[in-house]
């Protein structure tokens, strides 16, 4: 006799997992307190290095300079250096990365409606 595979409320346990697991990625891709920030400020355009962490309140270099090598791993960013005097570096969000865009404004619309929430309640 096979063993029966459990389900809860009509899923199995392995429909479960195939959900979990590409969010569980996803997050990982887009965790910490600095990615996304990083990348809406991209979504207004290409900008330098110091453009950035002017735009993303309370990130040191050291950290912004992490995340965005972290991100450029990832294909969601693209540095460009320009051959010019003196040389200049800019950050752009690739096609990959504008991809995220439907996904940061879900979640937008989600945070403005749990902040709402929870000022009503508190």
């Amino acid at each position: 006799m096979k063993n029966a595979e459990v389900t809860i409320e009509g899923h199995t346990l392995g429909e479960c997992t195939k959900s979990i697991l590409p969010v569980r990625d996803a997050l990982e891709v887009l965790s910490g307190k600095w990615k996304l920030p990083i990348i809406i400020s991209l979504m207004f355009g290409n900008k330098r290095f110091s453009q950035i962490a002017r735009e993303v309140p309370g990130i040191t270099d050291k950290m912004l300079s992490k995340e965005l090598r972290d991100l450029e791993c990832n294909e969601l960013v693209k540095r460009t250096v320009f051959d010019s005097i003196p040389v200049v570096v800019e950050y752009s969000l690739t096609e990959y990365g504008h991809s995220l865009k439907v996904v940061i404004e879900v979640l937008r619309e989600w945070g403005s409606k749990h902040r709402e929430r929870m000022m009503v309640e508190a």
